[in-house]
């Protein structure tokens, strides 16, 4: 048990994720630097929309979105979770910091790299803007934050990352979103829509083979970590979608009967043939279920801005 408490995050959530029956693997290890490469150029892909539909909503409704930031209040503070980048929140700060609209930008990303980088070039884009970066949890940085500056707060979760919980993790989020967030104070959330499963799985199981590699990228930063001993080409990516749930799953299959070994944890695991390990959840929305959510959880939906395609949805909630 001593040893488990001197183990990483990464080494303690693989082995209860290969431990368990069906087994699976958390997808916030997809992005080392090497799942960060590999991620870029699915973004570049043709079948992969979201990125592109989020980009042009935010280029299109730059003004409509800080309107209704700003509506009633001569200040804010503008709280994204799960920053990364920022590549398209920066349309959004460039239009802000250039209609000398007063905010201040606090991004919260579990990464330091990610911060350190992403202040360094929002400093040199734009030099005046107030900018202060949190690394840890969303809602416990969000929590250390709540009212210590008395403006409203708008709290950003962009692309498609609600998608990645589970229902039960997104009432948890809306929960604790809910608890931060007081009356009037406004969150941006995007949602991937439910649309012709045929685009959606071409954006999850692309015919490039990027997304095969995302995935098997996973085992071998395994291999690279953890000391393990993963063949890739053992293993092969296949994704599904269920219409009437809007879930897609995907995984990684076993081809073979196979033992992987963690040597530098003592441990083995064993693989049967066609045996599947769960990789990652992108879950899809209609509008009813997303005013559902706003509703059960104590805001209402205030405006929703969407691509020409009606592929993607960012939904303006507001605390009531």
């Amino acid at each position: 048990m001593e040893q488990q408490t001197l183990i990483s995050d990464i080494a303690t959530d693989t082995l209860k994720g290969l431990s368990a029956n069906p087994k699976f693997l958390l997808s916030k290890y997809f992005y080392d630097d090497a799942g960060s490469s590999i991620f870029q150029d699915i973004m570049q892909m043709p079948e992969y929309y979201l990125t592109n539909c989020e980009f042009e909503i935010f280029s299109t409704f730059k003004k409509q979105i800080t309107d209704a930031f700003r509506e009633n209040v001569s200040g804010f503070d503008l709280i994204e979770l799960g920053s990364g980048d920022g590549m398209k929140t920066k349309i959004l700060l460039q239009f802000l910091t250039e209609n000398s609209v007063s905010f201040h930008y606090i991004p919260i990303d579990i990464s330091q790299k990610a911060n350190i980088e992403l202040v360094k070039s929002l400093k040199g884009e734009f030099p005046l803007l107030n900018v202060t970066a949190k690394t840890g949890d969303y809602f416990q940085e969000v929590k250390n934050l709540n009212g210590y500056s008395g403006l409203r707060k708008i709290i950003l979760f962009l692309g498609s990352n609600i998608g990645n919980f589970s229902d039960t993790e997104i009432n948890l989020f809306f929960d604790q979103l809910s608890t931060l967030c007081h009356k009037g104070d406004k969150a941006l959330i995007g949602f991937d829509r439910k649309k012709s499963p045929n685009v959606i799985l071409n954006a999850y199981s692309d015919p490039h083979g990027h997304t095969s590699r995302f995935n098997l990228n996973h085992l071998s930063r395994l291999n690279r970590e953890l000391n393990a001993n993963f063949n890739t080409e053992n293993f092969e990516h296949y994704s599904e979608y269920n219409p009437v749930t809007g879930a897609v799953k995907s995984f990684l299959v076993s081809k073979k009967e196979q033992t992987v070994c963690f040597s530098d944890l003592g441990q083995i695991f064993h693989f049967k043939k066609w045996e599947p390990i769960f990789m990652e959840l992108s879950k899809k929305f209609d509008d009813d279920s997303i005013e559902t959510l706003a509703k059960d959880h104590g805001f209402k939906v205030e405006k929703q801005f969407t691509d020409k395609l009606n592929y993607f949805v960012d939904s303006l909630f507001v605390k009531e």
